[in-house]
């Protein structure tokens, strides 16, 4: 298990420890891994994202904390919520972000996400110019998710 994964299986404990908000100061999640403030900043940043299904607040400062939340939404919500955080450009990294955690949350079956996934892919979308990819990707998922609402 690399750090990464570690410090993310902490931060997941204390989600579910909290009912699915978790609040911590970030030197003192880093003194207790054994790692330096930064690797927290990573994870946190690069994991616990809104495309994944997480808010992230954060107060700097001698009583900073950085709060965690895992939503619990209704079906028409979580999917609002993605259709808002899909945003006007999107790069395919993210839609696969988007796509696993709709997969994740029952509200598509694996076939589903793998045909999501290969509509807004790189490969499916190479003949746009490069300018246009993100935009046009951005486009097509959230008419995926305007007819999941349907």
């Amino acid at each position: 298990m690399t750090l990464s994964d570690y410090i993310a299986s902490v931060i997941e404990e204390m989600l579910d420890a909290g009912g699915g908000t978790a609040e911590m100061k970030r030197n003192d999640l880093a003194t207790r891994i054994g790692c330096v403030p930064s690797q927290i900043n990573y994870v946190i940043t690069s994991r616990f994202t809104p495309e994944r299904g997480y808010i992230i607040e954060s107060r700097r400062g001698g009583g900073g904390y950085i709060r965690i939340v895992r939503k619990q939404l209704s079906r028409d919500d979580y999917l609002m919520h993605f259709f808002h955080a899909t945003g006007d450009s999107l790069g395919e990294a993210e839609a696969l972000a988007f796509i696993s955690n709709l997969s994740g949350s029952g509200i598509i079956d694996g076939r589903e996400a793998d045909i999501i996934a290969t509509a807004v892919s790189d490969r499916a979308l190479a003949t746009l110019p490069p300018n246009v990819k993100n935009s046009v990707r951005a486009d097509i998922l959230r008419h995926i998710i305007l007819t999941l609402m349907n």
